[in-house]
């Protein structure tokens, strides 16, 4: 255990739970949260209060013992280009199970090049949906950093401006090539899933591509996407195969607006049942199919993401 960051206290509950859910689906379900470096979290993943910037070095450790939590997701991965020592040190904090949702980067997946200070666009990307900035600058890190401990890596396609919106055969044919050289490059085990934000996008012959290419559809919950159960359908078109899930924003809210009502996230602000009784469903029927499933949620969900995860433990159980 690193220095300083020490889990909370174990909960016999919380044990007895995750044991529910390895007896009936071992090694396959893999629940967490987006990041971990919430001081807040005290009582319920660390032990007491610490800095952000000390949680951010050196908690994932002591987040990772926590019995419900499987996997995390890097979004600090989508905001710059991650070098494989920093997989690397992630990986040394993980027990052998535990798995990683990472972010492609930015510079991969949105098609804009973005003022820093607004983000706004100001000009076209070159290297959107780029093979060759993909294998290099993404793939490989990955493959020598988090190897086997990478569970899925997203490709979050920010939202697109309209010339791809209105020619999606040209949207579909890049992004057939960039799946084409990523699948087989990929660490074996780990999927590749793609989440968009444009709800225009998720058509019949999406679908068909990603089947084609073996990448999963992520099911999105985010304010600018429909909610869970109308993107079911897409996910139907798509299956059988594993579940990628990332609950990031509840919708009617804005993340500014969620991080400034919901703040410091240190106990569930309002409840989504609704979202959780589809995510628990869709969970329940991939897993005993025989699949696995990859769930992470975002503090701006309900008010407090590890408080999410419980309550999707136990609907699942």
């Amino acid at each position: 255990m690193p220095t300083g960051v020490a889990p909370a206290p174990a909960d016999g509950a919380l044990r007895a739970l995750a044991e529910v859910l390895d007896a009936r689906w071992p090694g396959r379900w893999h629940l967490g949260t987006s990041s971990w470096h919430f001081p807040c979290w005290a009582g319920l993943l660390w032990d007491r209060p610490h800095p952000a910037a000390t949680l951010s070095r050196e908690g994932l450790a002591a987040y990772a013992v926590h019995p419900l939590m499987r996997c995390v997701s890097l979004d600090r991965s989508f905001y710059r280009v991650l070098a494989a020592a920093e997989y690397q040190r992630r990986a040394a904090q993980v027990p052998p199970g535990f798995r990683c949702m990472v972010k492609a980067p930015a510079t991969l997946t949105d098609a804009s090049l973005r003022d820093p200070a607004t983000g706004a666009p100001r000009a076209d990307n070159p290297d959107f949906l780029d093979p060759v900035h993909a294998l290099a600058d993404v793939i490989a890190p990955l493959r020598e950093g988090l190897g086997a401990k990478l569970g899925a890596l997203v490709l979050q396609i920010s939202p697109l401006p309209a010339r791809w919106l209105t020619d999606a055969v040209a949207w579909r044919a890049r992004l057939s090539r960039l799946l084409e050289a990523l699948a087989p490059a990929m660490p074996a085990q780990a999927l590749l899933a793609l989440e968009v934000r444009d709800a225009a996008l998720l058509d019949p012959a999406l679908a068909v591509l990603l089947r084609e290419h073996g990448a999963r559809p992520c099911l999105g919950l985010h304010d600018r996407m429909p909610p869970a159960a109308a993107q079911l359908p897409f996910l139907r078109a798509t299956w059988p195969g594993d579940l990628v899930c990332r609950w990031n924003l509840q919708r009617g809210q804005r993340n500014a607006q969620a991080r400034d009502r919901w703040a410091p996230f240190d106990r569930l602000q309002a409840e989504d049942p609704e979202t959780r009784a589809v995510i628990a469903r869709v969970m329940r029927g991939t897993l005993d199919a025989g699949h696995r499933a990859f769930v992470t949620i975002n503090n701006k969900a309900e008010g407090c993401a590890p408080a999410s995860v419980l309550a999707l433990a136990r609907a699942l159980a």
